[in-house]
């Protein structure tokens, strides 16, 4: 009898044995495979990740001349060239605006990801006056220079000084020199 107890027992613990080496075997199976999803998607999020992105959308955060942060969206137009529209608003109780910009930009390398960046162009906007009459559109020119790091993931950050000149405009309207400072960051897509 203490024979067959003790081969019984013996046999439930090889039992027992290989099924917790079944289970860590799946667990490590596991993980491999986890390791493996988040590699391959990593790399496939680098490779569309371009020197210049078809697409980039995010947001440009500065003054921008009292209307702080805009909706940013990038186009490519060649390798080395795209149009950025910059889209600010304002909404208070001395005065309700909006401000549309279009730059075309030139981008030179710097240095691995990095690269920095010069264009011109223009835009338009209106103003609102809660308390005068005197409101209405205007129209500016404007310059870009800027730097931009372009990560190995889809995302897109720069840092760029845009003066603006006002040009035409309403009967108050300041046609003065605002130099706008901003941080941009993007998705690319």
């Amino acid at each position: 009898m203490e024979q067959f107890l003790d081969t019984n027992l013996s046999f439930y613990y090889i039992a027992y044995k290989q099924n917790v080496l079944i289970h860590n075997l799946n667990q490590k199976h596991m993980k491999i495979k986890n390791v493996f999803t988040l590699f391959f998607f990593l790399v496939a999020a680098s490779l569309s990740a371009q020197e210049i992105s078809e697409h980039a959308l995010g947001l440009r955060l500065g003054d921008s001349d009292g209307f702080g942060a805009e909706i940013s969206y990038q186009k490519s137009i060649g390798r080395y060239n795209r149009v950025e529209f910059d889209l600010g608003w304002r909404d208070s109780r001395n005065y309700d605006a909006f401000k549309l910009a279009a730059v075309y930009q030139w981008i030179r390398p710097l240095d691995g990801n990095f690269n920095w960046y010069y264009g011109v162009g223009g835009g338009l906007g209106n103003v609102d006056f809660a308390s005068t009459a005197d409101d209405g559109l205007f129209i500016f020119g404007a310059g870009d220079i800027g730097v931009e790091y372009n990560f190995d993931i889809p995302l897109l950050i720069s840092l760029d000084f845009r003066p603006e000149i006002g040009l035409v405009g309403y009967d108050d309207f300041s046609d003065n020199f605002d130099f706008d400072i901003a941080l941009g960051i993007r998705y690319q897509f």
